[in-house]
């Protein structure tokens, strides 16, 4: 028995939460007569017989991939070409009532994938996953700009570009940024050991590796939660579902890797030669990613905006969770682009959407993308300074015709509704708005009781929600529901017009986040929270890289101080085949670690480094290494007692009714 609570010390990342159920949708309605005309708005007030989107997606195409799906070693598929193919993209069909026109157009341009010529020496494989992977032609051979999410689809994206253009080696490798779907893939394309040696350079912006092995880690299980709500995981791709994720179709679904970079970029103006090849670096770190640098090709002319430069509005903050970024940083980023490269570049690309062409239209394009998160951030700043709180602020700032209704700077994955929000954070906090009366407010369940008391009844409320319903006052029906459910999460018949009403913000949302996150709210309303089963998100790279101090924080905050009250206790951890020693102190319920040992431990645990990965993984288990002689514990009870103080997080927790403690 302590043995089995002592794995879970070295185990508590791989805790996965599953369970059988069936996902049911048959409840979903169609669009209401609200819905419609909000959506024939939107028809007329963009351009939609502008067809240069659709030209420039399709410049340059060669190939794609032969078959309709790309799968892994064990035939599991890494993605489906044919799950979209409601769209029609050929046939350039119509978007139907229960989509936002705009969005529809939007996911059927992300739908036109293959191989593509971008310009002389530059190739894009696009389509095949949420992300792009880039090749540029080098004296000796290609050189890979960011690899897409998973192994499979980066060797897929490498064999279409050796069978229709050139057999040559991988000569160097660029991560632009350290979010996964731009590395993850990329042990398709090139060995650790050729990176290793220095045969293959892996160039990445500084503290590439730190922050993608790290990011999310502390706060992971609440982010993955969230992130099934913004990604649609559990709606079906089809015409009431999933259309698109916004910035791309999907998250491919196979083996993600990393390497550790042989050279990271510092400053601007840094200039690298990688097989013959001249990089001139544009550092953005802290705009879209921590880490993150853009860059210029003075041989091709060409320009990579990385994730700072997008065909959508992006995310100040994005819905999954994440720490607020810096709108004032990111338009600045894209203004050094413009001073420095805008009258120098002929076409540039990036590793999500497809290129632009043509020096004036890179440039108006590079202007009007900064100004639009300018915009952002001094209106909301100009309102805030007026004493307007955040949800006025998103009510009152409109972009301008000018920067509105170019399709690049609309809101397919951010918007300018909660980006506001995300500025007024960024300065002032997003949990409070100055006032008072929201300082100190009850909690949603004890609070949404008495609001209902106060407003006549359950009956009552749901009654006067059912004519704002017929009267298409989709959000205020939201609202008010919420408080039914919140008092009484059983009544179903406010579980169900909320949904209906959740439903219908969906099928007007131009944002593929928000009509995920609308149509997966009345998904578990209608039916209730299912624990699917949920993947490792560990993979063995990632476990690799992670930093021992950083694991040793995630316990903190696993640590129940009921169960931690009056406990005071110093354990070493000693990694023999690292020659690196580690401990952790509990005492007044807070868990703190350092790099170091203590004196006079309570306990101490003995192994290497590599047996602490293999755990992780689940390739082997606590019992068989002690019992293999490769860990060794001291007073296993002391340590018995720390294990017990954690809380295993259950990745399944409720968002859009309360949660039972």
């Amino acid at each position: 028995m302590r043995r089995r609570i002592l794995v879970s010390l070295f185990l508590s990342l791989c805790a996965v939460v599953s369970a059988e159920g069936k996902l049911d949708y048959s409840k979903r309605k169609e669009a209401t007569k609200f819905t419609i005309e909000k959506n024939n708005e939107i028809e007329r007030q963009l351009d939609f017989s502008n067809k240069k989107d659709f030209e420039e997606a399709r410049k340059g195409f060669i190939a794609t991939w032969p078959d309709n799906k790309i799968l892994d070693e064990n035939g599991n598929v890494v993605w489906n070409f044919e799950s979209f193919d409601f769209l029609g993209v050929e046939d350039n069909k119509k978007s139907p009532d229960t989509v936002n026109p705009s969005l529809w157009r939007n996911a059927q341009l992300n739908q036109i994938n293959g191989l593509f010529k971008v310009t002389d020496g530059i190739y894009q494989v696009r389509g095949f996953d949420l992300g792009n992977i880039t090749f540029v032609r080098g004296d000796k051979g290609w050189i890979v700009i960011d690899m897409c999410t998973t192994v499979e689809v980066a060797k897929a994206g490498y064999e279409l570009l050796k069978t229709h253009v050139a057999d040559l080696p991988i000569t160097g490798v660029i991560a632009t940024h350290s979010h996964l779907d731009h590395f993850g893939g990329i042990k398709g394309v090139v060995s650790k050991e050729d990176v290793a040696s220095g045969k293959v350079p892996f160039i990445a912006p500084d503290t590439f590796f730190e922050e993608s092995v790290s990011e999310n880690l502390i706060a992971g299980n609440a982010m993955g939660r969230r992130a099934s709500y913004m990604y649609g995981s559990i709606l079906p791709r089809d015409e009431k579902g999933t259309v698109d994720a916004g910035l791309g179709k999907a998250v491919s679904v196979g083996t993600n890797t990393i390497l550790e970079p042989s050279k990271v970029v510092e400053k601007t103006g840094e200039k690298l030669t990688i097989d013959g090849i001249e990089f001139d670096f544009l550092m953005a770190n802290g705009t879209e990613a921590p880490s993150e640098f853009m860059f210029y090709i003075p041989k091709y002319k060409a320009f990579c905006g990385a994730e700072v430069i997008n065909r959508t509005l992006h995310n100040i903050s994005t819905l999954r969770g994440a720490q607020t970024r810096d709108a004032l940083k990111w338009s600045k980023s894209i203004d050094q682009a413009v001073q420095l490269y805008g009258d120098k570049s002929e076409v540039i690309f990036a590793p999500h959407y497809w290129p632009k062409w043509g020096q004036e239209d890179i440039k108006d394009m590079l202007e009007k993308h900064r100004d639009t998160y300018k915009f952002i951030h001094d209106q909301t700043l100009r309102l805030a300074n007026q004493g307007q709180t955040p949800i006025e602020i998103s009510e009152m700032v409109k972009l301008p015709d000018a920067l509105n209704k170019e399709f690049f700077n609309r809101g397919y994955y951010g918007t300018v509704s909660h980006n506001t929000k995300a500025v007024y954070d960024k300065y002032f906090g997003a949990w409070w708005d100055g006032n008072p009366s929201n300082l100190y407010k009850l909690p949603p369940v004890e609070a949404a009781k008495n609001y209902v008391e106060f407003m006549g009844g359950e009956t009552e409320v749901i009654e006067k929600a059912k004519g704002s319903y017929d009267k298409g006052e989709y959000r205020w029906v939201v609202e008010i529901l919420n408080q039914v459910i919140f008092a009484n999460p059983k009544n179903k018949e406010a579980r169900e017009l909320s949904a209906d009403a959740m439903e219908q913000l969906g099928y007007q949302a131009e944002s593929g986040p928000w009509r995920a996150y609308f149509l997966t709210g009345a998904q578990e309303l209608r039916n209730g929270v299912v624990a699917l089963p949920t993947p490792n998100p560990l993979s063995k790279d990632m476990i690799n890289g992670l930093p021992t101090l950083n694991f040793l924080d995630y316990l903190a905050v696993r640590v129940n101080p009921e169960k931690a009250n009056g406990l005071d206790l110093k354990i070493n951890i000693k990694f023999t085949d690292l020659n690196e020693d580690y401990s952790v102190v509990l005492k007044n319920s807070v868990l703190n670690s350092y790099d170091k040992l203590q004196k006079n431990p309570n306990s101490e645990i003995i192994l290497t480094r590599d047996t602490f990965n293999k755990m992780l993984l689940k390739e082997t288990t606590f019992e068989k290494e002690i019992k293999n002689n490769n860990i060794k514990v001291t007073n296993p009870e002391n340590v018995n007692k720390l294990v017990g103080t954690l809380d295993n997080f259950k990745f399944w927790f409720n968002i859009v009714e309360p949660n039972v403690q």
